[in-house]
């Protein structure tokens, strides 16, 4: 009988096989697969603007509420449609730590999908303007200027904590997706960390490569400067420390690293058998 859900040890031995498995993958395959995940993750921020803005006469904790609701569409199409997410292969560290890929395949890997989700993003961002989804003076580009001139008036400190918090969630959510051994399941495995990050107003990398640019081409006076430095890198710092150090590293410690050291102890304690029964 198939489990429906696999033990948090056995999600950390999958997790390092997901790991290689993308370590390994050639850089076309990469590629495309980075630019659709920025593309989805995009869909999921658009839906947020759209609902959010729809939702503007409503208390604002409703309005949070419903845009959190329909974000996670786009890290479910990443996880079950396909697709490589530069936030969630933060957790390829995991399999860094156990040696079965080197830092050099780990960097490879974030360097070409990141470029990549950034493509993606900006396609789908420039598509939107251009079919006139943000038209001058809508509700919904009133609602993309109000969110992205919040997320590049913040200082560094506070983007850097916010994005740790949010990748947290995010490899939570990808975490427990590697658990459920059905689409159901990978659902409400991903819905609800994921939701739970864009409700309280944490930073992610990759959503706000859409949140920020598509606020400038539709006509917010904002620089390429300040959405930088103002808001992605701070927020990609974050996300690497709480996605490719914080929960690698503890699961790592807790599943990983006591099996090894019972395996070692084990084996050296056969060998003295052997040795003396000889």
């Amino acid at each position: 009988m198939t489990k429906a859900f696999l033990s948090p040890a056995e999600i950390t031995e999958t997790t390092i096989n997901n790991g290689i498995d993308k370590a390994n993958r050639s850089f076309l395959s990469l590629l495309m697969l980075s630019i659709l995940a920025g593309i989805y993750i995009g869909f999921g921020a658009h839906a947020y603007f759209t609902i959010t803005q729809a939702a503007g006469s409503l208390n604002a904790g409703i309005a949070k509420f419903l845009g959190g609701a329909v974000f996670p569409i786009g890290l479910l199409l990443v996880a079950v449609a396909g697709g490589e997410l530069f936030t969630g292969n933060c957790l390829m560290t995991m399999s860094l730590m156990d040696r079965k890929i080197s830092a050099a395949g780990l960097l490879r890997n974030w360097i070409i999908v990141y470029i990549g989700n950034f493509i993606g993003s900006i396609i789908l961002a420039k598509a939107l303007v251009f079919s006139n989804a943000y038209a001058p003076g809508s509700l919904i580009a009133d609602t993309a200027f109000s969110v992205a001139t919040s997320k590049i008036s913040q200082s560094a400190p506070q983007i850097l904590v916010k994005g740790i918090l949010a990748n947290m969630l995010v490899c939570l959510a990808v975490w427990l997706a590697c658990g459920a051994q059905d689409i159901g399941s990978k659902v409400v495995a991903i819905w609800f960390p994921v939701m739970t990050f864009v409700m309280v107003g944490f930073e992610h990398s990759i959503a706000n490569m859409f949140f920020l640019p598509v606020a400038k081409f539709a006509g917010l006076e904002i620089t390429w400067s300040q959405i930088w430095f103002n808001n992605i890198i701070p927020s990609t710092i974050g996300n690497i420390i709480g996605g490719g150090i914080i929960i690698p590293i503890m699961y790592y410690l807790a599943y990983r690293k006591p099996k090894a050291n019972i395996t070692a102890k084990t084996a050296k304690l056969n060998s003295l058998m052997k040795k003396q029964s000889a």
